[in-house]
């Protein structure tokens, strides 16, 4: 069969990775992709905006299965254009992923539906906003409704800092995404990354991994879309996840199936794992990233059959196989990420890098020139990724990898993994 995976970034380049390794696959397209999916795919000169245009290349390149990446078509559309056309597609409907694009509808489901979550409220002007972070007090969580590529998440320490938060959301600093805003319960505990791949009536849990938000060591800086990961997650205990699946994956889906929206894709849950149990912190409609990286190293089974199973509605007698290993991704950042940074820096040393066993290296924001060097292009711009026995080795891997790699212009945190290894 012919696929084509949509998106350019380091989830994309795993699941490239992945696809690409199925006997059921004849040809991969990726577009946009980057310099790293282009060792698995042929890569395409396509505006994923532009959902007509996806179509009438799916038409003339007979593809037979599209795979969503990102998050933000999902959320235009995409899946309901492309089936329209008669085009096989993984992912939810533009209704159903208003889980992710609008967090005040995602919270309100849960509040309608008793599925535990931090207290908040929903504000449409900031002098409202900022009455009831004074009344509620700091630590203090800021969030944009809409999307905002991982940086919509303000954690403020102080209600000065919730403030000028809440002052930058209304006055534009995220573009549409900014208003209205949410305003959080502070939640304490372990968060952890919990990914069900639904089929509308059926969800089967994946493997558990645990992100690293902030962009410096001991969770330090700005939120960030991820600056790395490991798997598995030790919070996330067999008993643990039958909780978060019987208070918060089947009440959510059993309420969207309600609303005649039933979920289609992979389902990703934001947890923080507390002294009362599971709460939702977010949901997103796709792939985690870094996390998806880490998933696919542990994937024993062909992800393409699980794929179709949960757009054709046949996960009820699916079943997914895991490797026992660990595996743990460093992420690669230009410097200044989250912020500003600066594009077309050389990268050395990749495969070298490459050649220590157990490594992957995903790529996520590169592009190549005419002599062929990989050139930063993007904030996130490589997923050093490792499998080992233990996170202790995946993750002593992936840092003997990173110190291979030559690149001025990047930073990682030197950190990822710690608190898994300190928890067995």
């Amino acid at each position: 069969m012919n696929v084509l995976l949509l998106g350019s970034g380091g989830r994309e380049h795993a699941l490239a990775w992945k696809i690409a390794g199925s006997p059921l696959v004849d040809k991969l397209f990726c577009a946009p992709g980057n310099a790293g999916i282009a060792r698995e795919a042929e890569l395409v000169v396509l505006d994923i905006a532009d959902h007509a245009a996806v179509a009438r290349f799916c038409r003339l390149m007979k593809i037979d299965f599209v795979v969503i990446g990102p998050e933000a078509p999902l959320v235009a559309g995409i899946v309901d254009d492309l089936e329209a056309a008669g085009i096989r597609t993984f992912g939810p409907s533009k209704t159903a992923a208003r889980l992710e694009g609008s967090k005040g509808f995602a919270k309100d489901l849960c509040r309608a539906n008793h599925i535990p979550t931090a207290a908040y409220e929903r504000f449409t002007a900031a002098e409202p906003a900022k009455a009831y972070v004074r009344k509620r007090g700091a630590p203090i969580v800021i969030k944009a409704d809409g999307l905002a590529a991982g940086k919509g998440v303000v954690v403020a320490d102080t209600l000065s800092a919730a403030e000028q938060a809440i002052d930058m959301k209304f006055a534009g600093g995220l573009g549409t995404a900014g208003a209205p805003v949410l305003v959080e319960e502070f939640l304490a505990g372990e968060e952890v990354s919990f990914f069900v791949l639904c089929d509308g009536e059926t969800a089967i849990p994946l493997a558990s991994a645990q992100d690293h938000k902030r962009a410096f060591d001991d969770d330090q800086g700005p939120n960030t879309g991820g600056m790395g990961a490991y798997s598995p997650a030790p919070v996330m205990t067999a008993d643990m996840a039958r909780r978060v699946m019987d208070e918060i994956i089947t009440p959510t889906l059993t309420a969207m199936r309600r609303m005649g929206t039933p979920f289609r894709g992979v389902l990703f849950a934001g947890l923080m794992i507390g002294p009362d149990g599971p709460k939702l912190i977010e949901f997103n409609v796709r792939f985690g990233d870094p996390e998806c990286q880490v998933l696919m190293l542990r994937l024993m089974s062909d992800v393409v059959p699980a794929l179709i199973a949960a757009r054709d509605g046949q996960l009820k007698s699916f079943d997914l196989r895991w490797y026992r290993t660990a595996a743990v991704t460093v992420v690669l950042a230009a410097k200044g990420y989250p912020g500003s940074y600066a594009r077309g820096s050389v990268i050395e040393g990749l495969d070298a890098a490459a050649q220590i066993e157990g490594v992957e290296i995903f790529h996520a924001g590169t592009t190549s020139d005419s002599q062929g060097r990989i050139l930063a292009n993007g904030g996130r711009v490589l997923d050093v990724s490792a499998v080992g026995s233990t996170v202790a080795q995946a993750r002593e891997r992936a840092y003997a990898a990173v110190d291979r790699i030559r690149w001025t212009g990047g930073f990682c945190r030197r950190d990822i993994g710690r608190r898994g290894i300190e928890q067995v």
